[in-house]
């Protein structure tokens, strides 16, 4: 059994697949898998992890508990030491409200930020 955490993203998506890659790099004691959910094997996931990983990223702990959105975010940038003390803090209402907010602006908007950040190519065959 794989003991790391695994993060479940839209494997059809260009700025998920950056923002993944990103991360991985940023993994450095390699604590994270990293797979689409088109792909994650169905031992991992119950069904209603697989729909919720369809619409957000998730974090799926070995034992099977997990995270999405905002707050699959927060944790995994804790684990990995990527400023900690934002993270927890933003882990906290009302801040977790703001991150979740903000996930869902950057996920609805995942095209234009694309190509504003990707020097104009979307690379997402799912939101255009």
């Amino acid at each position: 059994m794989d003991h790391r955490f695994l993060i479940v993203w839209d494997g059809e998506c260009g700025f998920c697949r950056r923002a993944v890659d990103w991360f991985m790099r940023h993994d450095r004691e390699h604590q994270f898998r990293a797979t689409p959910f088109q792909d994650a094997p169905d031992s991992r996931l119950t069904p209603a992890q697989r729909t919720r990983a369809e619409r957000a990223v998730l974090v799926v702990t070995p034992e099977g508990r997990y995270r999405s959105a905002g707050r699959a975010v927060l944790f995994a940038l804790e684990q990995i030491g990527w400023h900690p003390w934002l993270a927890r803090l933003g882990q906290n209402k009302p801040f977790v409200w703001l991150v979740e907010l903000g996930y869902w602006l950057v996920a609805r908007n995942r095209p234009r930020l694309s190509k504003l950040l990707f020097r104009g190519r979307s690379g997402c065959q799912r939101c255009g």
